[in-house]
């Protein structure tokens, strides 16, 4: 790490990010024989950001007299008696940090399986597993992917499902890991009902250091989630909720000036996830980088990028393009669409990006990112329907499409309603296709097999990714929600609805091949050096903890 990069960017962020090392430690700390008082461990244990020697191990450690500051001890072994630990050490909570404890553990060996532990001489945390990363050959990886948790529209029961997977090496969080909204906003309705309100003092839009930092411990509560951080190492990324809605570099669509400064906002939103996530602090000068790259031996390269708060500029609005009669202009709107100057990653990131691509060597290259890439046209008749009505206007599109494949002609007014798409989301890559061709083409003339992943829609979807000739370059497979309700909420469908319905949007939508627009689940993605095998889980309930997971769709990449 780079200590000045590090200490710079703490005092942004308000000087209470601190990481211990099991080499350092504390040097204030006491010797390990000395009495410890006890503490509440109460949100379990994590692991993350594991490299081929080093794993962050994480806790949340309040002490028992309501002071502000304690010590625990940790052991990190390769069994779970912990009888000849590998490392161990003393660590510091303080109030300052939110009580939480973060040991960045070094000079372990690679592809290994670990058990660890935090403890006080009157009590201790459970155990947590964990792993480092292999070198060399590499047989078989998989990953679990997730994305889009909203604590009070339902239990976490995919994550559950997958901490039971004995078969998931590493679980990889696009983003939304928490949602800022009040009590009574988004998807909180029901909240009561199934016992997933917000703690008292936290039922506000989350604003201050204070707000961001109850959220996440209200998240952390969920039984699903804490198992899951304490069976398997997580590789994350932020989104937009972890800040507010629809966030760019300097503002986001659920921030107003009434609401204070944005970037004091987002220093305290980024320091609160490092708090409570098990991931290095962020590198950089002026702002948070969390993008970085992990090698899974000679098998995959995973570049986790930031699409959110280095380089986006704000996000286009289709209204701002209605000429004066009310007629919008769509030729004004392409125009803004491709300009090559409009950038998503920024310059830094993408440099960095390409530098890492032009170095792998890896079979499998994966962009985890958290918004769509794939070309969503929409016939531009379904954009400008009103919500209640998009149902029905896809399924007459639908009908046209099938008479025209029937062979019976179509008017020009029927031909216009199918052929005038327009991209639906301009807060995912089609609100900036210039740099997603440069992506594109970026691993294409390297000569790279590259897979896309994606979350944030709160659906899952797969994605042919073509560039501007139309030519193949990548597919992309796309996460449903944890809990956060789907398309079918927002169109006002039911189930029966929401089936015909993904089965109708492949025949409108070119590079699109497979959808499911109302269940929550995960993802998981089984990497050989022959083939990719992704599959999309579904539960069937997450109004309580009593569930069944279904697994609905399979697709096998052979590149």
């Amino acid at each position: 790490m780079d200590r000045r990069r590090f200490i710079k960017l703490s005092s942004l962020l308000g000087g209470s990010l601190t990481l211990s090392t099991q080499l350092t430690g504390c040097a204030s700390a006491p010797k390990s024989t000395e009495y410890f008082p006890a503490v509440e461990f109460s949100h379990g244990v994590a692991s993350g950001d594991p490299t081929t020697s080093a794993v962050i191990l994480w806790t949340r450690a309040v002490p028992h007299d309501n002071g502000d500051s304690g010590y625990v001890r940790w052991q990190i072994a390769t069994s779970p008696d912990f009888n000849s630990p590998l490392r161990d050490g003393v660590a510091k909570t303080t109030r300052n940090n939110d009580f939480t404890v973060k040991i960045d553990v070094q000079d372990l060996p690679a592809g290994r399986s670990f058990y660890y532990r935090f403890f006080t001489s009157e009590n201790r945390s459970v155990t947590g597993t964990t792993s480092t990363l292999a070198t060399g050959v590499i047989d078989k990886l998989k990953f679990a992917v997730f994305s889009c948790a909203n604590y009070p529209a339902g239990y976490f029961n995919a994550y559950e499902a997958a901490a039971e997977d004995s078969e998931v090496d590493v679980v990889l969080h696009l983003g939304d890991y928490i949602y800022e909204y009040q009590k009574g906003g988004y998807a909180t309705a029901n909240a009561e009902a199934i016992g997933r309100d917000f703690m008292p003092g936290n039922e506000g839009e989350l604003l201050t250091l204070k707000d961001y930092r109850l959220r996440y411990a209200t998240y952390r509560q969920d039984n699903g989630l804490q198992l899951l951080h304490q069976r398997k190492p997580f590789i994350a990324v932020w989104d937009d909720h972890e800040i507010a809605n629809d966030t760019y570099m300097s503002g986001a669509q659920n921030h107003s000036a009434d609401e204070g400064d944005f970037y004091a906002r987002r220093a305290a939103a980024v320091q609160a996830y490092y708090e409570w996530l098990p991931i290095r602090p962020p590198m950089g000068n002026e702002s948070p980088q969390i993008y970085r790259a992990f090698e899974f031996g000679n098998l995959v390269n995973l570049f986790m990028l930031d699409t959110r708060l280095i380089g986006r500029q704000q996000q286009l609005n289709m209204a701002d393009f209605k000429r004066a009669n009310g007629q919008f202009d769509a030729a004004a709107f392409m125009r803004a669409i491709n300009d090559p100057g409009r950038t998503l990653l920024g310059e830094d990131q993408f440099n960095w990006l390409s530098q890492e691509v032009s170095h792998s060597s890896a079979r499998w290259q994966v962009l985890g990112q958290q918004i769509l890439m794939g070309k969503m046209h929409y016939p531009a008749e379904v954009l400008t329907s009103q919500r209640e009505a998009i149902a029905s206007a896809i399924e007459g599109l639908i009908g046209l499409l099938k008479k025209q494949q029937a062979g019976a002609p179509l008017t020009a007014k029927e031909q216009a309603r199918l052929s005038t798409r327009l991209p639906y989301n301009l807060d995912a890559w089609d609100g900036y296709a210039a740099e997603r061709e440069k992506v594109l083409k970026l691993f294409s003339e390297a000569g790279k097999s590259l897979l896309v992943i994606a979350g944030d829609t709160h659906n899952g979807w797969v994605n042919t990714l073509t560039d501007n000739s139309g030519e193949t370059l990548a597919m992309e497979y796309a996460t449903p929600s944890v809990s956060s309700p789907g398309m079918e909420d927002y169109v006002g469908m039911d189930d029966s609805q929401a089936r015909r319905l993904a089965e109708a949007l492949p025949l409108l939508i070119d590079d699109l091949s497979y959808c499911n627009l109302h269940e929550r689940g995960y993802m998981t993605m089984s990497f050989t050096l022959s083939m990719v095998t992704t599959q999309w889980h579904y539960v069937s309930n997450i109004t309580n903890e009593d569930y069944t997971v279904y697994t609905r769709h399979t697709e096998r990449f052979v590149d």
